[in-house]
């Protein structure tokens, strides 16, 4: 369910990533390393999206140099699985994804900074301390400090202690402040495009407004469920990534995001289902075992409890049932 790079291999279509889309199928619709995946499943699999043998196979290829896929044993054709790493970070991942929103951050004033200084010849140490900041989830306020809403200063120490020790005069401190005017135009909020993300969540159900009346009236098939579906999560999964989930009393009012996330979810999990079905009816011809170990994860009804599983915790876990997470 990570974001992935591109695909070392000419790709003749248009539209999703192969790569991306591989790995975000697996994350959704599998849930244990000990599955073994034909390359002609894989084949069968990203062709429901129009993705050519090449490009699928290719895609197969980056996830298993990246460690995300390894070869099962010496067989020829070769087999793969999902490794136990990418397992546990597939659930973390899903439960952040499924999880987001449920409930606006609480805030007590107390915001995550970063400030640093680079001497004028640290020009690639500042773009990549900028980038790493970003994926961090820190957005900048001026031009050497960076705010996040988030509280643990760990990761972003570790980031500027590996980027920023090799420089000779570089200076960096990580701190947490409190804003005097935090609502007010110099205030946090303020570095943030809220407008421009209120209209990302509005576009958002605008988009699949039509898809929840169709799936509410029963009229989405099996194989448009895998493909609708899939793409939902792809959009959905974005707002994880990019919205800074600031406490509410920054928020605009109205805030459409519970209004979106209601729209995901409803959908997400009517769809489970059946998209569980098709994935199952076009891995069979070339993987008889898929029923055996095909599921779909969905949203728990109770925001604050613990992932878990249908059925029982992690480690009752059966294949072949939906996983329930938060």
């Amino acid at each position: 369910m990570e974001a992935q790079g591109d695909v070392d291999a000419p790709r003749v279509q248009s539209g999703p990533n192969p790569q991306h889309l591989l790995a975000t199928l697996l994350g959704e619709y599998l849930d244990s390393s000990d599955a073994e995946l034909p390359a002609t499943t894989v084949v069968a699999v990203l062709a429901e999206f129009g993705i050519s043998a090449a490009s699928a196979r290719a895609a197969l290829s980056r996830l298993t140099r990246r460690g995300i896929v390894a070869t099962r044993g010496r067989t020829r054709p070769p087999v793969y699985s999902l490794t136990p790493q990418t397992i546990a970070r597939h659930r973390s991942t899903m439960h952040r994804f499924l999880a987001f929103g449920a409930a606006a951050r609480p805030g007590d004033g107390t915001w995550l900074a970063v400030a640093y200084s680079l001497p004028e010849s640290g020009h690639a140490q500042r773009h990549a301390v900028r980038k790493r900041l970003g994926e961090l989830g820190f957005v900048r306020l001026y031009d050497s400090t960076w705010i996040s809403p988030d509280r643990d200063p760990q990761p972003a120490r570790s980031m500027l202690d590996e980027v920023l020790a090799p420089v000779p005069g570089a200076r960096w401190s990580v701190l947490h402040v409190r804003f005097d005017e935090e609502t007010g135009p110099h205030g946090p909020a303020a570095a943030y495009d809220l407008t421009g993300l209120a209209s990302s969540y509005r576009r958002f159900v605008d988009d699949h407004t039509a898809l929840r009346a169709a799936t509410r009236a029963g009229q989405v098939g099996a194989a448009q469920a895998l493909v609708a579906r899939t793409t939902l999560m792809d959009a959905w999964r974005r707002f994880a990534l990019e919205d800074p989930d600031l406490p509410a009393h920054l928020l605009p009012d109205p805030w459409p995001r519970q209004e979106a996330r209601d729209l995901f979810l409803e959908i997400h999990t009517a769809l489970g289902p059946l998209a569980q079905e098709r994935l199952v009816q076009v891995m069979v011809p070339t993987w008889p075992d898929a029923a055996s170990w095909v599921t779909h994860f969905v949203a728990s009804d109770d925001p604050a409890a613990s992932p878990r599983r249908a059925g029982g915790g992690p480690e009752s876990f059966s294949p072949g049932s939906s996983a329930r997470i938060v």
